[in-house]
Parts: C-alpha cells; sequence; structure tokens
C-alpha cells in the first residue's frame, strides 16, 4: 500500500503558484505531472475567486510553459524534490494579429518624417516632420487631412493628450505648439521659453486631471517645463540638471521623472515642481526612459472595445480603475537606457537605488519601453538588436537579431504579444515575444526609419522616416 502511495506522490510535483510581483497565490500544492498551463489556468482563476475566467500564461525561470509538467521537468532535468515555483502572468483577454502588409504609402511631408503616434483611441494619427509641419491622415481614406502649420524649424517630438482633444509638438528652435485636432488650427500662440530644441514631451495623466490641461516639456537647454494650454503659459519651470535633458515622463503618481546627458534621473513634484530625488548609477548620458504604466497612462479611458465618453469625469473615472487595474499592489517601475550600454530597473517611490542593472547590449540603448501589461521591457540599441527583458526582476530574457542596422525605435501591440522595430537597415520588423522569433519582415522604406507606432486598438502600425513618405500597415 505504502508504495502504491509513494508512487502516487512521485507523480505529483509540489509547487508554489505566484503573481509576478513574487507573492504566493496560497501554500505550496501538489499538482499531477499530467497537469498543464490549461490545467493550470482553472487553478488560477478558481484559487482568485475570479467571476469571469481570465486567460493566463505560467512561467518557470522566465521561461514560457506550454507542456505538460512532466515533460518540461524531463526536458530541463529539473528534480521533483524541490518545490517547483511558478509564476503566472494575467494575459489580454483579445488578441492582436501581425501587421504583414503595407495599406498605403502617403506622401506629403518634404522631409524626413521624425515622429509618428496614434491618438489615445487610434482613430487618428500625427506625424512631425523636418519640413517644420505636423500632419495629421485620415485613418479611413489613408489621406492627409490637415497640414498644421507655424513651427520654424524641425518638429522634433509629438504628443496627443491622454483625453485625445489636444496634439502637443516640440520643434529645434526650442518652441512648441498645441493643436485642435479636429481642425488642424494651432490653439493660440507659440509656447516659448526653451532656449534650445525640445527632446521630449508628456501630458498630466488624465485619471489625475480631467480634462486635460497640463503637459511637461525637456530640452537641450538643461530644464524641463511645465505648461498649462488653458493659461497659455509655463507655470512650474523644473532646473537642475547640468546639462540636456533627454527624455521626461509624467507618472500614474503624479510626479514627473527627467533624464539628463548629465548621467542622472531625477524626480519632481508638480505642485512647486520641487525635486523629490535623484537616481544615479549611470555612467554616461542616459537617452531613454520608460515607465511600467505608460501605456494604460497614454491611452486613459480608451481601450480595445473603442467606447467613447460624453463626460471628462466619466473619463477620468475610468481612466483611474485602468490604471489602479494595470498598476495593482506594486509601485511604478521606471527603466533608464544609456550611451553606457546598460539599462537600470527604478522603483522610485520606494529607493532611490537601482532595483536592477541590463547588461548585455553592445553599444549604447537608444529606445527602451515597457508592455503594455508593465510584464515586459524592450531595449533597442545601436548594435543592431533588440533584447527582451523581465519587466519585474529584470532578468534578461531573449535576444532579436535580424536587423543589419541600428535600431531606432520600437512599440507594442496592445496585447503586449507583439513588438515591433524600426532601424536604420529601412525595415520593420514584428517579434513574437511567446517564440523569440521574427514573426513578420517588413520591407517597403526606401530609407532608415526612424519612427514607429502601433496603434493602442491594435489594428494598424505607422512608421515614418528619411524616405518623407508615411506608411500604413494593417493585417
Amino acid at each position: 500500500m505504502e508504495a502504491e502511495e509513494q508512487k502516487e506522490m512521485s507523480n505529483n510535483v509540489m509547487c508554489l503558484l505566484a503573481d509576478p510581483e513574487g507573492t504566493p497565490l496560497g501554500a505550496p500544492m501538489y499538482f499531477p505531472q499530467s497537469a498543464g498551463p490549461v490545467q493550470l489556468q482553472q487553478i488560477v482563476n478558481t484559487l482568485l475567486k475570479n467571476e469571469e475566467k481570465l486567460p493566463y500564461a505560467f512561467y518557470i525561470s522566465d521561461q514560457e510553459l506550454v507542456v505538460q509538467l512532466g515533460s518540461y521537468l524531463q526536458k530541463n532535468k529539473v528534480s521533483v524534490e524541490k518545490v517547483l515555483r511558478i509564476v503566472y502572468q494575467p494575459q489580454a483577454i483579445f488578441r492582436i494579429r501581425p501587421v504583414n502588409r503595407c495599406s498605403s504609402t502617403i506622401s506629403g511631408h518634404t522631409e524626413a518624417v521624425l515622429s509618428v503616434a496614434f491618438s489615445p483611441d487610434g482613430r487618428q494619427l500625427a506625424s512631425g516632420s523636418g519640413d517644420t509641419t505636423v500632419r495629421l491622415w485620415d485613418l479611413n481614406t489613408q489621406t492627409p487631412m490637415y497640414t498644421c502649420t507655424g513651427h520654424k524649424n524641425w518638429v522634433l517630438c509629438i504628443a496627443w493628450s491622454p483625453d485625445g482633444k489636444y496634439l502637443a509638438s516640440g520643434s529645434k528652435a526650442g518652441e512648441l505648439q498645441c493643436w485642435d485636432p479636429q481642425t488642424g488650427k494651432p490653439l493660440g500662440n507659440p509656447l516659448n521659453g526653451h532656449k534650445k530644441w525640445i527632446t521630449g514631451i508628456s501630458w498630466e495623466p488624465v485619471h489625475l486631471k480631467a480634462p486635460c490641461r497640463r503637459f511637461v516639456s525637456s530640452s537641450k537647454d538643461g530644464d524641463a517645463r511645465i505648461w498649462d494650454i488653458s493659461l497659455r503659459k509655463c507655470v512650474i519651470c523644473l532646473t537642475g540638471h547640468t546639462l540636456a535633458v533627454t527624455c521626461v515622463k509624467w507618472g500614474g503618481d503624479g510626479v514627473i521623472y527627467t533624464s539628463s546627458q548629465d548621467c542622472t534621473i531625477k524626480v519632481w513634484e508638480t505642485s512647486q515642481g520641487k525635486l523629490i530625488r535623484e537616481l544615479k548609477g549611470h555612467g554616461h548620458w542616459v537617452n531613454s526612459l520608460a515607465l511600467s504604466t505608460e501605456y494604460v497612462l497614454r491611452t486613459g479611458a480608451f481601450d480595445h472595445t473603442r467606447k467613447q465618453y460624453s463626460s471628462p469625469e466619466e473619463m477620468k473615472e475610468v481612466a483611474l480603475k485602468r490604471y489602479n487595474k494595470m498598476k495593482g499592489n506594486a509601485p511604478e517601475r521606471l527603466v533608464s537606457g544609456s550611451d553606457d550600454f546598460t539599462m537600470f530597473l527604478w522603483e522610485p517611490a520606494i529607493s532611490k537605488h537601482p532595483k536592477a542593472r541590463l547588461t548585455g547590449h553592445q553599444q549604447l540603448v537608444n529606445h527602451v519601453y515597457f508592455s503594455p501589461d508593465g510584464q515586459w521591457v524592450a531595449s533597442a540599441s545601436f548594435d543592431k538588436s533588440v533584447k527582451l527583458w523581465n519587466g519585474t526582476t529584470g532578468k534578461f530574457v531573449a535576444a532579436f537579431r535580424g536587423h543589419v542596422g541600428p535600431v531606432y525605435q520600437i512599440s507594442w501591440s496592445a496585447d503586449s504579444r507583439l513588438l515591433l522595430s524600426g532601424s536604420k537597415d529601412s525595415t520593420l520588423k514584428v517579434w513574437d515575444i511567446r517564440t523569440h522569433k521574427l514573426k513578420q519582415d517588413l520591407p517597403g522604406h526606401a530609407d532608415e526609419v526612424f519612427a514607429v507606432d502601433w496603434s493602442p486598438d491594435g489594428e494598424k502600425v505607422a512608421s515614418g522616416g528619411k524616405d518623407r513618405v508615411l506608411k500604413l500597415w494593417m493585417n
């Protein structure tokens, strides 16, 4: 009898289910070796008492479990003596298909396209160019809708307010302009104050303030400025960096993060512009920042269901729900990419020391970006690769190789399953996060691709570059 009991036990595996933050879901339990993702999904839904059954993916030491536990243990020669830790990750309920064809090539800009951005609801697209104009495109007819003129120099960056009501743009001359996307007309005169070119623009999240009124800009002059568009002026100047500010993000908890060529990242409060803390560690210029909550901050109240809202209050309420759900009990995380070839993962609300140092790139890190669910970090580098990291621990997961030139920009699909990259080699590539393989190669541009964006509704990709055309890609 005992022998049979022992045999029964050896066919089971002692497992501990934990969330991405490492919090265990109850005590360790025995699972049969025949259990796979489907059975684990039922168990997690039951333990979490989910009324509506949610999809989950399961990871054992950062590797997705796609087979039964028994075959995983055999293949990876894992001992059944130890408790097996399985991390469950909620997945998007909807699925996005990879884009695979260019649906239109829209000319209009007379110089390189330097930035492209879809509106938070995915219905409109804006681009900024070296020809000093901002253009708004009609996505239904895939034709130019408005040409916004007024800048005197290259338009280096653009940003939509998360309620979709405004578009802000910044130029190489240091001026900023706000536009009405419904008419393509400027809202008042240009906003002046910066002495050198604009490197970044970020809006105050809509769950903190609706309708959206304030945004922050960063500049090569070493300052960041908070602007109020109804007052049409700079209300706070954030000074303290000793060199150019390279990137700025307005976080979900109401603080502003700035990165600089002075190797530091500064955290500011936004009522008076006081410096809260300084994050040090990088040995060279910090180029790029990304927040784990960035996707919900960008899209505010909008999601893949395309629901429209009747009032700013309703929008604020829905945006706050989405933000809290995305964040969970964990603090907002920040990742920084630098010219020193490394990245740091921070939890600035908790500590001024980095949580992890991410090494492996052979050249400067140009762009970093959290997946919409906060689970992954992707990094683009001049070493021609894109790398994937665990967004909670900072552990290296995979390298995507295929580009033959520096990778300039990356963008995620809304379901966090696909990653898009644009490169100096004139191609876009779509990578599969689960298999770590190239899913789609998208040639078509005649020259370097500077800017890429995946629409929040998941249906379209836009790209722009040196060949002056805007391309729209569909599935």
